[in-house]
């Protein structure tokens, strides 16, 4: 049989169109077309092997049939000129069919192999004259939605989105020019933003300057001109700065689920008097599956036997043969005893073999069904069954120190005052197991928030007036299985797959997308971005709250009523989002928008988060980038944050930690991936505790607030 491709759906809609991607570009299509080609770098896989892979696409077409089959893509993807950029995980035989397709190969992010070495090793036309066409009559009417500037590492960028009159000529151009206080001046070519069908703005990613811009102007291709625009500093917020002797740093390593567990236990024997720690009630299925084998060979005719029961429940190393019974006229039978189950294959009135696949599988279901389930491997239909020497059925996994129990997950309670009488903040990461970097940055807060508490007047203010709920990890199952099997393990261990969707070929595929099993603006409502396809990255589970994981992030909650605030820590690109998170394709419907004050709220309050980020070492997450979640990244459907706000009225936000990074020898902006090298990974956990930390203050200056209104 020939070898069976298999993508499976992550972090986007099956709705996505790549027309409504925003692009950045600045280069004329004879140099667009030279990037093209000059940027491919050389890749190599090994069989087998995973790679996370930015690639260059030829047109929009060809990502949106990737899409469209289910592929795994990894983040947000972006015209670039006349091309399209997506990261995408493949495996060496997808590399190779999306070269053969036209996609070129423009940044190798990270090996699969990379990320178990770096567990212990850290123990993105230039602007012409108006033609004449756009001198014509065609005149268009243009606005900035925004025109932001900031500083980064020494450098000035400025981004802006432009919106025309002009909104269903797709063929509009829109140029922007800035302006120095000296005089320099300089352009780029924005690019359309259309979502699901809509057009949105122009816009482009950020450009480098020389220097601050004093003012931006917009020429369309329609003959449209914007009044002149002063850009704004982004974000305008600083944190007041730590004093002298401020404990940080308190991560040196990727952390498992075991480790993070050692981690509370650890501080709630250091703090007791300000640390609680919450056993959460919905126990996970734990890093365990059915012990299963093939039985012949996938590559000519086999069945698929696998055990009822999971794997470390007896059943590894349970052995499975078929015998030819050397007798004429006998009937198919099977006895199981001594931990091998035997099955004696019919024959006819010759004596030879007349039992086919179908038949096998058929009565080993009917038989044992409390010990074995059994289906045809997918292409082996109707052939005959062959004899088989006996096989072992095997879970499959490799963890050697990893618990098989079901799990307990755990949050930490952190403040002086844990009766409810004070204003909640809720922080929690790891709903996507390959997201390595996310429970450092939780953890990195809790740790803050406790050994500044005796030392710090500015972090007692905060912990003595708020509660703080810290979940480090949501998803402990999936992220057993990142860190020992599959790297990119998106989801959780919960195999809900039927028939030939349990084929051990799609084992890194199985589990549901915790993100997208929740109740509000789901895929059970008709909201964009889950599946129903229990091998996709978006898979939304059989029901809302059908997980343990997502079931007690709300169980949290819901027992905690003070809690006000909450934080969902994501990774990467470098996001901060809120509600809405999601919206119905006919008419991009997004679920009800905050209030005019809510909404001032939330971009007031992400200013100062943003700033705080920034204070780490300059890293500014990109005002394009800063938003509800369905405007600025897609549509995530049964997300948890639109839960929280809807549901239980709780102002939820998400961050995407891993900022894109600027090459400044190449003028690109670069991933950096689910699993960075651990100093960026590092980075990142202290960048964004300090987001997290100016949130606690947010909502103690909050709580200061009801207090003096009393």
């Amino acid at each position: 049989m020939s070898p069976r491709i298999r993508w499976a759906a992550t972090a986007a809609a099956l709705t996505l169109a790549v027309a409504f991607v925003p692009p950045a570009a600045n280069a004329t299509p004879a140099k667009q077309a030279k990037q093209a080609t000059a940027k491919a770098v050389d890749i190599t896989l090994g069989s087998g092997e995973y790679a996370l892979i930015r690639f260059r696409m030829p047109n929009e077409a060809t990502l949106q049939k990737l899409v469209a089959d289910g592929a795994d893509l990894a983040a947000r993807p972006r015209l670039d000129g006349s091309t399209v950029l997506a990261d995408l995980v493949v495996d060496d035989v997808q590399f190779a069919q999306m070269k053969q397709s036209g996609a070129v190969p423009v940044q190798l992010i990270e090996r699969q192999s990379q990320a178990a070495a770096r567990v212990p090793a850290s123990a993105k036309k230039s602007a012409n004259a108006l033609s004449a066409k756009a001198l014509a009559v065609n005149t268009d009417t243009l606005n900035f939605l925004q025109a932001y500037w900031w500083t980064s590492k020494g450098k000035t960028f400025l981004q802006t989105q432009v919106t025309t009159t002009a909104t269903d000529d797709p063929d509009v151009e829109i140029t922007v020019t800035w302006k120095l206080a000296d005089g320099t001046t300089g352009s780029y070519q924005l690019m359309r933003f259309e979502d699901s069908g809509e057009y949105q703005y122009h816009w482009a990613l950020p450009q480098a300057l020389p220097a601050k811009p004093v003012s931006v102007t917009a020429t369309s291709s329609l003959g449209g001109v914007s009044r002149p625009k002063t850009p704004s500093a982004w974000p305008g917020a600083t944190p007041p700065a730590n004093p002298a002797g401020y404990q940080k740093d308190f991560i040196s390593a990727y952390m498992t689920p075991t480790d993070i567990q050692a981690r509370i236990k650890r501080l709630k024997k250091q703090y007791p008097s300000l640390v609680d720690v919450i056993d959460l009630p919905n126990k996970t299925q734990g890093y365990r599956r059915n012990a299963v084998a093939y039985v012949g060979d996938p590559a000519v005719a086999a069945v698929v036997v696998e055990s009822v029961k999971f794997g470390d429940q007896n059943m590894n190393g349970v052995q499975v043969t078929t015998v030819d019974p050397g007798k004429k006229n006998k009937t198919l039978s099977a006895t199981y005893k001594d931990r091998v189950l035997s099955i004696s294959l019919a024959t006819d009135a010759t004596g030879a073999i007349l039992s086919t696949t179908d038949d096998v599988a058929a009565f080993v279901s009917a038989k044992f069904p409390q010990t074995f389930d059994a289906f045809v491997e997918s292409g082996s239909a109707g052939l005959k069954m062959p004899v088989v020497a006996p096989v072992r059925l095997d879970d499959g996994l490799k963890g050697t120190e990893v618990s098989q129990k079901p799990w307990t997950v755990q949050a930490l309670r952190i403040g002086k005052v844990r009766d409810g009488s004070k204003i909640g903040v809720l922080a929690y990461s790891q709903e996507h197991a390959r997201e390595w970097a996310t429970p450092l940055v939780t953890l990195e807060f809790a740790e803050r928030m406790l050994a500044n508490y005796a030392t710090d007047p500015a972090t007692k203010q905060m912990v003595d007036n708020t509660d703080i709920f810290v979940i480090p990890v949501v998803n402990p199952d999936g992220a057993n299985y990142s860190f020992n099997d599959f790297n990119f393990q998106r989801k959780n261990m919960v195999n809900h797959c039927v028939g030939t969707s349990r084929d051990p070929r799609n084992k890194d595929s199985w589990g549901v997308d915790v993100n997208r099993n929740y109740t509000v603006g789901s895929f059970f409502d008709g909201y964009v971005g889950g599946s129903a396809n229990c091998l996709s990255g978006t898979y939304s589970g059989t029901s809302e709250l059908s997980e343990a994981e997502s079931s007690n992030v709300i169980a949290l909650a819901k027992a905690h009523s003070n809690i006000e605030f909450a934080m969902n820590v994501h990774s990467y690109g470098g996001y901060f989002m809120w509600p809405p998170g999601s919206y119905k394709a006919d008419g991009r419907i997004t679920l009800p928008r905050p209030d005019i004050d809510e909404s001032k709220f939330y971009l007031d309050s992400a200013r100062r988060i943003v700033g705080a980020i920034a204070s780490e070492r300059g890293t500014v997450t990109w005002p394009a980038y800063t938003g509800p979640v369905a405007d600025v990244l897609y549509s995530a459907a049964g997300n948890s944050a639109d839960q929280l706000y809807y549901e239980l009225g709780i102002d939820a936000w998400d961050f995407e930690v891993g900022n894109d990074i600027y090459n400044d020898a190449t003028g690109e902006w670069e991933g950096v991936g689910f699993q960075p090298p651990y100093d960026e990974a590092h980075s990142e956990s202290q960048e964004y505790a300090s987001g997290l930390v100016e949130l606690v203050r947010v909502a103690a200056d909050k709580q200061a607030q009801q207090d003096s209104e009393q």
